[in-house]
């Protein structure tokens, strides 16, 4: 089964720094695209960043670049989500996705969620 399970999320001042984790199993990771998203209370879900299969070609939201990193160890199943600076607007449940490319329609498998909450 396809199974993708989020963590690293809580409390976190501005300014400071969180690494999420999106474990994957049921499936190749070499083989997708991993994107994060996020959902703010009230708000709709929002693309923050993603990192595509063969080519490795990593996207991000214009609001994180230079502060949030993708990355991914394919031997650990595992995709990163490096997040620094971090501002209160970044609060929000952070997801995982998978799917065959980097596109928000074309993922197929989604994680439960993480929370992250910065604020002073």
């Amino acid at each position: 089964q396809v199974q993708l399970v989020e963590s690293g999320g809580g409390l976190v001042q501005p300014g400071g720094s969180l690494r999420l984790s999106c474990a994957t199993s049921g499936f190749t990771l070499d083989f997708w695209a991993i994107g994060w998203f996020r959902q703010a209370p009230g708000q709709e879900r929002e693309g923050v960043s993603c990192i595509a299969s063969h080519n490795g070609n990593t996207y991000y939201t214009e609001s994180v670049k230079g502060r949030f990193t993708v990355s991914r160890d394919n031997a650990k199943n595992t995709v990163y989500l490096q997040m620094s600076s971090l501002k209160p607007e970044d609060t929000g449940v952070y997801y995982c996705a998978a799917g065959t490319k980097c596109v928000y329609t074309d993922m197929n498998y989604w994680g439960n969620g993480t929370l992250v909450t910065v604020s002073s």
